[in-house]
Parts: C-alpha cells; structure tokens; sequence
C-alpha cells in the first residue's frame, strides 16, 4: 500500500543522501523513480539534488505553478517511488498533489526537508506535510556546538546569529548551523581577538 513519508531533518542531517541512496536501491532491482526538488534551490544548478558530500543527480525542478499530480500521471512509466528534494519550499497545493499521487495513482512518496525555518516557524511545505503524511520521520544530527541533538537552525551572516529577515534565503554551511535549542538561544560563536 502506498503512503505519503515525510522525513524532516536539520541542516547536514545526510536528508539528501536519503533520498540518493533510495533511488539507487530501487534503481539497482531495475525498478524507476522520480526525484524532484524546489526550483527555489539554485546552489548547485537548477533542478540539481547534492549532498554537501559531493553526491548529485539531476532532478525535475518543482515550479511554484507546477501540478505535480499532472506530471506523475503523465509519465511514459509508472515510478515505483517519487522523491522529493528541500520540500519545505513546496506550497499547500504541491503536498496535496502528493497526497494524490499516493491516493491515486497507488505510487509511494517520500519527501525530505527542514521542519523549521530559522525563526523556528514551520515551512508552508512543512506545515501540510505534517498535516497529510501517512508516516514522519526525523532525520537526526547533532548540534555543532555540543553532542546534543539538534532541533534547530541557525542563520548567520558574518559569523554573528540572525534571527530576523525573509524565511526564505538559500544557502549552505556558510549561511546555516544545525544547533540544538539551547544554543539556537545561546550560540557559541567564535569571538574576534
């Protein structure tokens, strides 16, 4: 049976080799997929999914008017899984559209992202996921700060904390720390001597 996975995670969580190691599983029993991931996320390319360890492949690029139903179901073959990259950029229309895809057209979804945003909001993306996904799951990683889990991001620029502007600002390790509560709140940020 066919589910709608949401699987969360902070920065540097490995959410992207996931999804990379699911498509070669399935790839590898001869068995396509269909990886997709938000136009929004340019830093490798567009419609590029890759790890900070280098891996990537290419992927369709989920526009802000995509139909996503539509796509899938107009495929030449029938995937038997649809990966999503960096869902949290994915709107309420997107996530129902997956749902769909689920319900159906029987093919399973797994989306991987963020949770939270850097002022510890959900992402739109995020938000319905958490509403309509059959199975959660969290991707953990530790804080950089401590050998806690880390629940949060932090956004700096500089090397100083950021914790107001747009929600939406795409980076990597230059621009984003995954931390745990405590030191979202008290960040040990190297000092200038």
């Amino acid at each position: 049976m066919a589910q709608l996975y949401y699987k969360y995670g902070t920065m540097n969580s490995g959410k992207t080799i996931e999804i990379l190691k699911v498509a070669h599983n399935y790839e590898e029993q001869g068995k396509p997929v269909v990886i997709m991931t938000s136009a929004l996320d340019t830093r490798d390319g567009y419609g590029i999914v890759s790890s900070r360890i280098g891996m990537r492949r290419e992927a369709v690029a989920i526009t802000e008017e995509m139909d996503i139903f539509a796509f899938v179901q107009a495929l030449p073959f029938t995937p038997y899984c649809v990966l999503i990259d960096e869902c949290q950029f994915l709107n309420k229309q997107h996530v129902y559209d997956l749902a769909r895809v689920v319900d159906e057209l029987g093919i399973p979804v797994m989306a991987f992202g963020l949770k939270n945003d850097f002022q510890n909001e959900l992402f739109e993306g995020s938000r319905y996921l958490l509403l309509m996904a059959d199975k959660i799951d969290e991707i953990k990683t530790i804080c950089q700060f401590c050998s806690k889990k880390a629940t949060m991001v932090l956004r700096t620029e500089n090397g100083k904390p950021v914790y107001e502007g747009d929600q939406i600002q795409i980076g990597g390790n230059e621009t984003y720390i995954p931390v745990c509560r405590k030191h979202y709140f008290n960040p040990m940020m190297p000092t200038d001597k």
